[in-house]
């Protein structure tokens, strides 16, 4: 199946499991015990949940009455085996569920005490599988302390008390994130797993580079390849032509490579990348696709580290889009990632450097010489400019250094002309720069952490047209006057600040960036042990 085009693949697999009359007859009781609880079976429930307040106040709120282990529960563990069985479909840990061993729990139910167990066992099972399904299987804190998100996580008791009143394979279906984004991936990940079964995309391309107009072996190769990935319609041309050269240029597009047509070292070391490497990517992006498990806003700005882009998207369209320069990949200057609202831009801003550079970078030029970085002024705790030959900087410590450094506003300041703010913990905003060189790049990671646009005045126009009759003149004229301005927004925007190494398009096209941050690898690596596998295609 072509990697380009997902929206036409895979039709959707249907969850059924079929339980045979032995689990039937298990887990149908006597109809004494249908109508009241055993004093072993409550007795067993209390004991299995007791280390789980919201299972054992749920047992409790309901007088221990049977929610799985009674003829109306064989619905709920038909949904729920079926569901559990089919976890890897969606990248998740199988083993933490174990279907299999549930069932044969069930069958083996052989007293009440073994039926109290089983119960708990089961409601645990779908709590479980909820918070994975819907809000990841990790902690994504615990992983990179750059991943600031706040993840969404359910409340269990609720989550419960949903279940009961709810058709239980109804319920299930709609747990996973509802997002076309979370559909797209699973379509691809079923793609790259037959492309990595079968293997579909053919040998490696040999050599370290191929140039238009050459032919070959490893020209062949190349054609091959970009054919069964998608990118090259069926030819059987033997040499590197104009259609050769688009479908190159296509791939590096798709890949965020330069798209010059020339299959270099670097080009032709993503287009042998394996299928399962995509596949990683792909299992990463549906794990961080259920950590962003939340209302993205009609109009939203997506800040797409991986690819240096900053987009505003409405209803699902993306309207504006700007190139992006992040932070670097040194461990502090790293932009983390969180989700907010924008609710204001300040227009000709000032710079208060950050506390961070302060220690790290400029106290120790001050020290070595006190008339260093002339352009930034000494402010004490009062606000007040301090001349510089006052300050004895020597006798300070990055501990315990009182000042603050400030740049006037000024086409040369660090943040440009204008800054766009959404309060938050780790001072990162977006915001012009001078440095406009750094655009013109195809790695753009070169700030201490905030990041810089490439058309600020036009993502600044494009934010204030749904309250500015125009937008242009509100904004220029503000620009013009010199003062430092803050223009709020009538209608805060979310800002989602994202980290994706695979993602798709809206018309299903699958894509690829490099890990630069190395977050991703981390990522599929507490996957692993989480008990995530790479597996054949299911169904």
């Amino acid at each position: 199946m072509p990697l380009r085009f997902l929206a036409r693949s895979l039709r959707p697999v249907a969850l059924a499991l079929a339980l045979g009359p032995a689990v039937l007859s298990a887990i149908l009781p006597p109809p004494a015990l249908a109508e009241t609880v055993a004093p072993a079976f409550r007795q067993a429930v209390a004991e299995a949940a007791a280390d789980d307040a919201a299972v054992a106040d749920f047992y409790r709120g309901r007088d221990y009455a049977p929610v799985w282990t009674v003829p109306a529960g064989v619905d709920r563990l038909r949904a729920l085996l079926a569901v559990l069985e089919r976890a890897g479909d969606h990248g998740l840990p199988v083993a933490r569920y174990d279907a299999a061993a549930l069932a044969g729990a069930v069958r083996g139910m052989a007293s009440e005490r073994d039926r109290g167990r089983v119960e708990v066992r089961l409601t645990r099972a779908l709590l479980d599988y909820a918070r994975d399904i819907q809000t990841g299987a990790l902690v994504p804190a615990r992983i990179d302390p750059g991943i600031v998100r706040e993840v969404p996580v359910r409340d269990r008791a609720t989550l419960l008390a949903d279940f009961l009143a709810a058709d239980p394979a109804e319920f299930l279906r709609a747990l996973p994130p509802q997002s076309q984004e979370y559909a797209r991936l699973m379509r691809a990940k079923r793609m790259l797993e037959q492309a990595a079964a079968s293997g579909a995309w053919g040998p490696a391309v040999p050599g370290a580079g191929l140039q238009p107009g050459q032919t070959g072996a490893a020209v062949l190769a190349l054609r091959n390849r970009l054919m069964a990935m998608g990118y090259l319609p069926r030819s059987a041309a033997a040499s590197y032509d104009a259609a050769l050269t688009r479908a190159v240029a296509a791939f590096q597009s798709a890949h965020g490579i330069t798209p010059d047509g020339v299959a270099d070292a670097a080009t032709l070391a993503e287009i042998n990348r394996p299928p399962e490497d995509r596949l990683k990517s792909v299992l990463v992006a549906m794990e961080r696709e259920r950590w962003s498990n939340i209302p993205r806003g009609d109009r939203h700005i997506w800040v797409n580290l991986t690819d240096f882009t900053a987009k505003i998207v409405d209803h699902g369209k993306v309207t504006f889009e700007t190139r992006a320069v992040i932070g670097s990949a040194i461990a502090d200057k790293r932009t983390p990632e969180f989700s907010h609202r924008m609710t204001y831009m300040e227009v000709n801003p000032d710079w208060t450097v950050p506390r961070g550079i302060i220690r790290r970078d400029y106290l120790p030029k001050l020290q070595a010489n006190p008339g260093a970085l002339g352009h930034l002024q000494v402010i004490d705790s009062r606000g007040r400019v301090v001349p510089r030959g006052q300050v004895n900087f020597a006798r300070y410590t990055a501990a315990n250094f009182p000042f603050s450094l400030r740049q006037p506003p000024g086409q040369g300041n660090a943040l440009g002309q204008v800054k766009f703010m959404f309060p938050n913990p780790w001072s990162i905003y977006l915001h012009d720069t001078p440095d406009k060189h750094l655009f013109g790049r195809e790695v753009r990671a070169y700030s201490s952490g905030c990041v810089r646009l490439g058309d600020p005045f036009e993502f600044a126009y494009a934010l204030l047209a749904r309250q500015e009759a125009d937008p242009r003149a509100a904004f220029d004229a503000v620009l013009a006057s010199g003062r430092q301005t803050r223009l709020f927004l009538d209608e805060p925007v979310p800002i989602h600040i994202d980290y994706r190494t695979a993602f798709t398009t809206p018309r299903g096209a699958l894509e690829f960036r490099r890990d630069i941050y190395g977050r991703d690898a981390a990522i599929f690596a507490a996957l692993e042990q989480a008990g995530v596998v790479l597996g054949a295609p299911q169904g």
